[in-house]
């Protein structure tokens, strides 16, 4: 009797688990809604914040305060997992460190790009990095695009280039540096996305296991970085009180930046974070003019308009594609249930139908 009375029960814990992954979906999305906002809302904060530090105060040394974000980062994530306030993982050292050096280097390589080239040919090396991050994962991943998703791409990558691109002029180095920039920096963006997946680990215990060796790469190489771009020596810089107290703004800001940099590419995609990436450069250039007077044409605001449009048809496709996959999940699901249940009705009927004779047969006696 008990083991038919749990054989009963199969079916409904089956659909059960389904109802389960079903209202896990909304809390999964709205996860995703808040780091889409925590990045944009601490990017464009950290991107005003480095402006004034840089433009207003003359502190030139961006190579330099991005290994202080990082060493600051690791450190307040270090007193988090004292706290007991995530759990630390351990994960195989070597392919950590490779990856934190990689993403150490490709900082370093966009300022060297920077320096390079002219400003409009350093966001088209922006720009470039959603078309190859695109073609590195259909060669290597085997992960398709559709063709609406691609469309919706272009329009955003269009838009974006009205807005921000205005001079390009080339020379071989800066070329050179460019390309690498490129390469790093979509490699470092598909591997975080990767080994998360793949070692099971969330945005918080990689960037944990991984910032130290990113700071490290930096902090070695960002005052000279910085010496060659500028012809200043950060350790000779006259810190005024202003000045210490925005870089400390900015490096408590970045730790926000950082997790959730880590958190948006581990629960979305590559692709969908460089998406948003482009919608705070567009959120910048309108802070920027609202707030730090910036020149404004309407060349921006027609590209920021286009951009937007192209942000909304991606938004749109990947809800409706996500859509379809759902709704296949659970069409395979049920049918799983529908072949599990099927054989148990079967023994239930036949259990009734031996307990109908056996009652009975105990009446004729």
């Amino acid at each position: 009797m008990l083991v038919r009375s749990m054989s009963s029960l199969r079916p409904y814990l089956f659909a059960g688990i389904i109802l389960r992954e079903m209202g896990e979906m909304p809390s999964f999305q709205l996860g995703v809604i808040g780091a889409l906002f925590l990045s944009v809302a601490s990017s464009v904060s950290i991107v005003i914040c480095n402006k004034a530090l840089m433009s207003n105060l003359g502190f030139p040394f961006a190579t330099t305060l991005t290994s202080w974000h990082l060493m600051v980062t690791f450190c307040t994530l270090h007193a988090a997992q004292r706290l007991n306030l995530f759990e630390s993982k351990s994960i195989e050292m070597k392919p950590v460190m490779l990856f934190g050096i990689l993403n150490g280097v490709s900082i370093g390589l966009l300022n060297l790009s920077l320096g390079f080239n002219s400003i409009g040919f350093y966001q088209m090396t922006k720009l470039a990095i959603i078309p190859f991050t695109v073609l590195l994962e259909t060669l290597f991943l085997k992960k398709q695009f559709s063709q609406k998703i691609k469309l919706s791409l272009f329009v955003l990558l269009v838009g974006v280039g009205i807005a921000s691109v205005t001079d390009l002029q080339l020379n071989f180095v800066g070329t050179i540096l460019s390309l690498l920039a490129i390469i790093t920096t979509c490699v470092g963006q598909i591997l975080t996305s990767t080994i998360q997946k793949r070692l099971n680990v969330s945005s918080t215990q990689l960037l944990y296991q991984s910032a130290p060796f990113q700071a490290a790469i930096l902090f070695v190489s960002g005052p000279l970085v910085d010496q060659f771009l500028t012809r200043k020596n950060v350790f000779a810089y006259k810190y005024s009180s202003l000045v210490l107290a925005f870089i400390i703004l900015s490096c408590i800001i970045s730790v926000s930046v950082n997790f959730s940099t880590f958190m948006v590419i581990g629960k979305t995609s590559p692709v969908t974070y460089q998406v948003l990436g482009h919608l705070k450069t567009c959120l910048v250039l309108g802070f920027g003019y609202t707030l730090l007077h910036d020149p404004f044409t309407m060349r921006n605001i027609i590209g920021i308009l286009v951009a937007i449009f192209g942000m909304g048809l991606y938004s749109y496709f990947c809800v409706q594609e996500n859509k379809k996959k759902q709704s296949v999940d659970l069409l395979l699901a049920s049918q799983m249930k529908d072949k599990d249940s099927a054989p148990i009705l079967g023994m239930q009927d036949k259990e009734i139908s031996h307990d109908a004779k056996k009652s009975t047969k105990d009446s004729l006696v």
